[in-house]
């Protein structure tokens, strides 16, 4: 089985309201920069495209084309598509190079989410049977999770005042970030409660923006003379959609994700963890069993910025930036979709 490693990276800078701005404008000057950064000259450049985003976001059935745009019509490609994260649009594209398909794919994730109401339509992701028809936004499910974790004393309101106020510090060298500063857990503590317990600090903010990256095989990555990361491991588990039967203090398919992944094959270095909530980070921390050593969200998570539909790639890409700088050896980048932490992906990135 061929090696296959992530070549590039690149991303827009996050923003609540892009405006008039549309997807393809979006993406355009994203997917320029990295064509610049891996030295090719178009997506006809690569064996395979695949994108992720989110249709409900526009309204739309099949939305989703208009961002084909950006990579143009002629001469045709191999395109695919799939309505979660990008992130999962890697891992149909790992799938394809291994099964001998192609030997370098381009991976893009754009989200606008500023002229609807997030919460609201995140909702559509729940058991359309029971949950759904009751229009429960995702911000009240998480509330009820946290609330949860407070009330079995597994966690306080100082612990995630203190996640909240740690992603702020570090998105402050972050230069794509919505949301940086230096921000104290007082300060956050200070905060009038939005949906109890949750602050709206505690919340991840509604961000428009793309991100996008180049994966190749080892091969072809050596032969385009670029710097790489490898991708030793990947996988994705799923919970049940019934609230009622899960855990909602832990995140087991996390857990076992990272396990399949080969998570525990080395010491992590960094974690970038896909928490749309600051409890959310906790649970996952110790999903994972991170400790100390380990740089959690050093580009201030999802937190700092949260462009739907390209967050979970986006932690893909902060990880490889961290390799290839020098900065970390190893790492892994965790994406989620789903209520409460319902379906997460887990990737190992190793320095070549």
């Amino acid at each position: 089985m061929k090696d296959i490693a992530i070549v590039g990276y690149q991303q827009s800078d996050l923003v609540s309201d892009a405006g008039a701005c549309n997807e393809v404008e979006m993406i355009i000057p994203v997917l320029g920069k990295l064509y610049e950064q891996v030295g090719i000259t178009n997506a006809q450049d690569v064996d395979f495209v695949c994108s992720g985003s989110c249709d409900y976001l526009q309204g739309a059935a099949f939305a989703f084309v208009m961002g084909v745009d950006a990579l143009g019509a002629v001469p045709p490609i191999k395109e695919s598509h799939v309505e979660m994260d990008a992130a999962w649009a890697l891992y149909e594209s790992i799938l394809k190079i291994r099964m001998g398909q192609a030997e370098s794919a381009l991976i893009y994730g754009f989200g606008k989410s500023s002229p609807g109401e997030l919460p609201i339509v995140l909702s559509q992701q729940l058991d359309p049977y029971y949950l759904a028809p009751l229009w429960v936004d995702t911000v009240s499910l998480a509330a009820m999770q946290a609330r949860m974790m407070l009330d079995q004393g597994l966690i306080t309101e100082q612990d995630m005042a203190e996640v909240v106020a740690r992603s702020r510090q570090n998105a402050r060298r972050n230069p794509h970030a919505q949301l940086a500063g230096d921000v104290s857990a007082d300060d956050v503590l200070a905060q009038e409660t939005f949906v109890s317990p949750l602050r709206k600090a505690d919340m991840c903010p509604v961000s428009d923006g793309a991100s996008a990256v180049v994966i190749a095989t080892v091969e072809k990555a050596r032969e385009w003379g670029i710097p790489y990361a490898v991708i030793s491991g990947i996988d994705h588990c799923i919970e049940t959609h019934n609230l009622g039967m899960r855990d909602l203090t832990d995140s087991s398919s996390t857990r076992t994700a990272a396990k399949n992944a080969g998570m525990h094959n080395g010491a992590v270095d960094v974690a970038e963890l896909y928490a749309p909530f600051s409890h959310q980070e906790i649970i996952l921390t110790r999903a994972l069993g991170l400790d100390s050593n380990t740089s959690i969200n050093p580009s201030g998570g999802v937190l700092a910025g949260n462009p739907m539909m390209a967050a979970g790639l986006s932690r893909i890409g902060e990880v490889f930036n961290r390799i290839v700088s020098g900065e970390a050896s190893r790492g892994i980048a965790h994406a989620t979709s789903g209520p409460c932490l319902q379906h997460n992906l887990v990737t190992v990135l190793e320095k070549a």
